[in-house]
């Protein structure tokens, strides 16, 4: 099990370690940009380095990478759109102009163990970039931004189109898929080369009737993959939760959850596809969990049936949303970390049958990643 993990928030980067085996035993031990905005973290344990992005508003987005045993950081070049051809004219849903520039860092991962260098990184507005030089310099995936229906995607809860999932097959590294939302899941099996957008069997209720099923008109949250499994892929969707083992090429969707098939994260057992834990809420205008209780679903059957798992878990007056990147499962598959939008911060050791508190007033958490020991 991973004994350390990185929290992400409003204002900060902070590490927990777990010393000792009192009744908190999970400490912490580092706090790093204080008072920023941090909106993803990444460990590479490739290398032993941490990456850090800072979105500072007026002053933009802003890229750091430190050696976790001196955490001392250095500011590197943040991903860097093309110029907009002066003929292009390219608006939003809103018919605004749509940027061409990085508004966010919203998905930061490693590339294949053959490829030491390769890091991938989505932001918002749509873009995806990557660096094979540990993150000193950063290359836009022309073939995507240019793709001819990248203008159609629309926009999710920051108003624009959002890349904030990226998968590399741990079987072949050329094989890449990517979720956006609103604007689908897509693959490229070519090193990204080339890529085409994927998904019969997703709906989405909230477009027009003949764009339903759609594959590029899904609202993904959160996508996921078993490691172990890599055909085995579960999403979280903006109006409900889809399952492949087909490696995405069609979904199925489960609607027998009880507490609520609306959510943003979703984590899959490193070994065991069919296992899967979602954090739960009330939809659109709301956003909170469901009768004030604060929930976790599991599945350990490929969505055939669901555990609603409480214990540990505040129970009356909840108003914790978890983010897609605040729910994270280490290499052992039994120790899960989540944060919420209200600075609380859970740990479980079992599978999530019961929870601890290890932070319950730090800034809203936008992020979690466990560290490999």
């Amino acid at each position: 099990m991973s004994d350390r993990f990185l929290v992400a928030t409003r204002k900060g980067l902070f590490t927990f370690e777990r010393r000792g085996r009192g009744p908190q035993p999970w400490q912490i031990t580092h706090t790093d940009f204080f008072g920023d905005n941090v909106s993803m973290v990444l460990h590479d344990a490739r290398h032993g380095h941490l990456h850090a992005a800072l979105d500072h508003g007026h002053f933009g987005v802003k890229m750091h990478r430190a050696d976790e045993a001196t955490r001392v950081w250095e500011e590197l070049p943040a991903p860097a759109y093309p110029p907009r051809p002066d003929d292009l004219e390219e608006n939003d849903m809103w018919g605004r102009p749509l940027p061409w520039s990085t508004v966010r860092v919203w998905a930061l991962e490693t590339g294949g163990r053959s490829e030491p260098g390769t890091l991938w990184c989505g932001t918002i507005p749509g873009g995806l970039f990557k660096s094979e030089d540990s993150g000193a310099t950063w290359q836009i995936v022309g073939s995507l931004w240019h793709h001819p229906d990248r203008p159609k995607w629309m926009a999710g809860g920051a108003d624009l189109p959002a890349l904030h999932a990226i998968l590399v097959d741990p079987r072949n590294p050329a094989t890449v898929r990517v979720g956006v939302s609103t604007g689908g899941m897509w693959q490229t099996d070519d090193g990204g080369a080339t890529w085409r957008v994927r998904g019969q069997g997703l709906r989405a209720e909230y477009v027009p009737p003949e764009h339903t099923h759609h594959p590029m008109y899904q609202d993904i949250h959160a996508l996921a993959q078993c490691p172990g499994e890599p055909d085995r892929l579960w999403i979280q969707h903006h109006n409900g939760i889809f399952h492949s083992e087909d490696g995405g090429e069609t979904w199925r969707e489960i609607t027998d959850v009880g507490v609520s098939t609306f959510g943003f994260a979703v984590k899959v057992h490193p070994r065991d596809g069919g296992t899967a834990w979602f954090v739960p809420a009330i939809k659109d205008e709301k956003r909170v969990p469901a009768d004030g209780r604060f929930v976790v679903t599991r599945t350990r059957d490929g969505g055939r049936t669901f555990d609603t798992l409480t214990r540990g878990l505040p129970q009356q007056h909840a108003y914790d949303l978890v983010y897609r990147h605040a729910l994270d499962i280490d290499g052992s598959g039994e120790r899960l970390v989540m944060g919420s939008t209200t600075g609380g911060v859970w740990v479980s050791e079992d599978g999530g049958d019961s929870w601890l508190e290890a932070a319950g007033r730090l800034p809203p958490v936008y992020c979690v990643r466990f560290m490999a020991n």
